[in-house]
């Protein structure tokens, strides 16, 4: 079992910044892919990005490509998403998510462990 706690939302401008974090415990986390998602209202869930167990492959959304960045600690367990460059449309609940397989996933179905979100709220 992996257990997942995602930090770092907020009320934030267009155009400003923020950096969520995603702390692991349980199993080796370094032996997961992780990925963040997120869903908005009234939308269905979606990848924005995802990062390999050693941190050497990242993998984007359009919408996000060039604004966001992924990155994570293994020696501190814990998956960042670093979003720059905000746009209202950003606005979401975003979770981090992980699975033991060797791959980056982009669909949802596919990882085992969430964490319960974390609210982003860009304002124009």
């Amino acid at each position: 079992q992996v257990q997942l706690v995602e930090s770092g939302g907020g009320l934030v401008q267009a155009g400003g910044s923020l950096r969520l974090s995603c702390a692991a415990s349980g199993r080796t986390f370094n032996n997961y892919i992780m990925a963040w998602f997120r869903q908005a209202p009234g939308k269905e869930r979606e990848f924005a990005a995802g990062i390999s167990w050693l941190g050497t492959i990242t993998s984007y959304a359009d919408s996000v490509k060039g604004r966001f960045t992924i990155s994570r600690d293994n020696a501190k367990n814990t998956l960042y998403l670093q979003m720059n460059s905000l746009k209202p449309e950003d606005t979401a609940v975003y979770y981090c998510a992980a699975d033991g397989r060797a791959a980056i996933l982009r669909a949802g179905d596919e990882y085992a462990y969430w964490g319960r979100g974390t609210q982003v709220t860009v304002s124009s």
